[in-house]
């Protein structure tokens, strides 16, 4: 292994053990070490394939499929804004347009200090707080101009580092309990 730095790649071990098979901690992985670098890098991406016994083009392709893991760098914060229907309807392209002018770059870019990205959401499945938006997979909304830079304030001062992890991690809850898959007595598929 020559990316994933020792803390990770036990946890790595610990991940992998909790599936009958290797292949199945995939996800779980890239989210790990999405969480160490901020986007999953090339070298990250051989250490998975190697972990789990597949190629770096299928761990790749797996990556690429989930919009909650990035294979190029994203800032501290991903602010997804949802421009719905029910977000359209409640000011989601004002709020948009007032994202991007605040931050000084367009949807799919990252501000030049690393700290914000922005993306366009279809659908967040938060219509009841539209126009919502989600920081790194947590839920903010409804959002006008104001209460938006007030969350990048907050973002900037650290206020939500409870709240909000950095580069979209979605949980960080380890578990610990549960079984460990017992694949010395797999019965064949």
């Amino acid at each position: 292994m020559a990316h994933l730095n020792s803390e990770n790649l036990e946890r790595a071990t610990r991940l992998i053990a909790l599936y009958p098979k290797d292949r199945s901690a995939l996800i779980p992985l890239c989210h790990l070490a999405q969480s160490q670098d901020g986007f999953l890098t090339e070298e990250a991406i051989q250490d998975i394939a190697e972990l789990v016994g597949v190629t770096p083009a299928e761990v790749y392709g797996t990556a690429t499929f989930y919009d909650m893991l990035h294979t190029e760098p994203v800032g501290k914060y991903v602010f997804a804004i949802c421009t719905n229907i029910a977000c359209l309807l409640n000011g989601a392209f004002e709020l948009l347009e007032h994202a991007q002018h605040r931050l000084g770059v367009h949807v799919g870019q990252t501000t030049k200090d690393g700290m914000f990205t922005i993306e366009e959401a279809e659908c967040l499945a938060a219509c009841d707080t539209a126009p919502c938006v989600q920081v790194n997979h947590r839920f903010f909304g409804p959002l006008a101009a104001e209460s938006f830079d007030a969350l990048v304030g907050d973002l900037e001062s650290g206020r939500l580092d409870d709240v909000v992890p950095s580069h979209g991690v979605l949980s960080r809850v380890e578990r610990s309990v549960g079984l460990v898959a017992d694949t010395e007595n797999e019965v064949a598929r």
